[in-house]
């Protein structure tokens, strides 16, 4: 049987429950290795939040589990094998969406400490976040603007930063708070827009292969994914230097790279 593992602390996490990222790497190795099972790859986030989700795109935002699911698109894979399924969420709406990924891929869950968990289980808890999330689904953008950009847009359109993260291309200018062109990171921007333009036909894991192959890297030093290489296309408005509400990070005042 192939699985694959997931690994995950967050400062508090790790310091609450213990669960260091060597321990629950070696209690899936003893695990697989004790049951027979084929143990194909780990997976790991360090210091991020169970709950932490990417209320625009609705998915969970941790490199680590997007590269995972990266992997099951090129794998045949029959379990993820977790040390506790607290290790992939934190949340009601992230087991939601972590179901969700899993279930198209027809890969379920074996948690060491929960031996009889599956995720094809019913839980009345979830029908109703199920139709919570339908309706977020809809909702979502006003709601994000409502909740959370007004400060931050405000702050946007007088010329700042205004926080969050920073998109790959750009940094920001100690003492000025402001958006400048990262010189390598912004190349990399610029040849994910020329294969873009070159292969229009590719898929985005086939750009997100070229990119791998030519030696670029994402903001935090990785390999790229098609959900890294989709969140660049998806902002050229911004690499162009249009403000675009949905990017909080700048205005229209800050440098082009395209």
């Amino acid at each position: 049987m192939n699985m694959i593992g997931y690994i995950r602390v967050s400062t508090i996490g790790q310091a609450r429950d213990g669960y260091s990222l060597a321990y629950q790497e070696d209690e899936i190795k003893a695990y697989c290795q004790a049951q027979g099972y084929t143990l194909l790859h780990l997976f790991k986030d360090e210091g991020i939040s169970g709950a932490k989700v990417d209320e625009e795109a609705l998915e969970v935002d941790r490199i680590g589990f997007q590269e995972m699911l990266e992997y099951l698109t090129h794998h045949e894979v029959d379990y993820v094998v977790t040390l506790n399924t607290s290790r992939l969420w934190r949340s009601d709406i992230v087991k939601v969406l972590v179901h969700r990924e899993l279930k198209k891929y027809g890969v379920d869950i074996r948690s060491i400490e929960q031996p009889q968990y599956s995720i094809h289980k019913k839980d009345p808890s979830d029908f109703l976040i199920n139709g919570l999330m339908e309706l977020l689904d809809q909702y979502q953008r006003l709601e994000i603007s409502l909740k959370l950009g007004r400060g931050r847009n405000k702050k946007a359109q007088q010329g700042g930063y205004a926080g969050g993260n920073v998109a790959l291309g750009y940094r920001v200018k100690k003492g000025q708070k402001r958006l400048v062109i990262d010189d390598r990171q912004a190349q990399t921007v610029q040849r994910v827009f020329d294969l873009k333009e070159q292969y229009p036909s590719w898929s985005l894991t086939q750009l997100a292969e070229q990119l791998n192959s030519e030696g670029h890297q994402t903001k935090q030093g990785k390999l790229f994914t098609k959900v890294q290489v989709k969140r660049i296309l998806d902002r050229k408005a911004f690499y162009s230097g249009l403000y675009h509400s949905g990017d909080i990070t700048a205005n229209g005042k800050h440098q082009a790279i395209l």
